[in-house]
């Protein structure tokens, strides 16, 4: 599942990849290292927008009523259309270029760099929530949607984000809970480039 995301391109390229508006987010720098905590681009009502990449679940319970303590970075698609801690989120995508994934013990791990072979988009199903924090502070927040992997990342990682295809992003976005539940499967394989990351500065954002 995304552990961290890349994004280069120019956001009026990813606008323009998606059809859509820029929104509120004109700029954006290079990003070789998106972790959770971090902003990242989101695409919702048509529009790009920030949003802050794991759900902080604030006054959210689970099935026997007990607050969910722990940051949502990403959410199974097996349980995010039933569980009572999901109630109410949206739906959305999080374009990117890639991810990366780690194999391999505790300091001696391997990080994989995991991108499209077309050099396109990645487009990621999403779930979506805003927090209104004490003295008016409101905070949208953002979690992927995982899934088994294909054959491509099977050998690295047990799941993996839902990668749309294009085409199924309206539906994603719909208010249809069946057809979009749907959508989430496994990539289709061999679409993926996966190799070895290389020297990447993991401090650096």
């Amino acid at each position: 599942m995304p552990g961290r995301f890349f994004l280069s391109r120019p956001i009026a390229d990813v606008a323009a990849a998606l059809g859509v508006e820029v929104g509120s987010v004109c700029e954006e720098p290079v990003r070789h290292n998106i972790a959770p905590g971090q902003e990242i681009i989101v695409l919702e009502k048509g529009r790009l927008t920030r949003m802050r990449w794991g759900i902080v679940p604030v006054g959210r319970v689970n099935a026997r009523g007990r607050p969910v303590m722990e940051t949502i970075v990403n959410a199974r698609s097996e349980t995010v259309f039933a569980k009572s801690a999901f109630a109410g989120v949206r739906r959305c995508v999080v374009p990117v270029d890639g991810w990366y994934e780690w194999t391999g013990e505790k300091r001696k791990k391997t990080a994989w760099r995991i991108a499209p072979k077309d050099g396109g988009l990645l487009l990621f199903a999403a779930i979506a929530d805003t927090w209104n924090g004490p003295g008016g502070v409101v905070v949208d927040q953002v979690a992927t949607v995982t899934c088994e992997p294909n054959g491509d990342v099977g050998p690295i990682h047990h799941r993996m984000g839902v990668i749309l295809p294009p085409d199924a992003v309206t539906t994603w976005l719909n208010d249809d809970t069946d057809a979009a539940a749907r959508l989430m499967v496994p990539y289709t394989d061999g679409l993926l480039d996966i190799a070895a990351a290389g020297n990447i500065d993991w401090s650096a954002p």
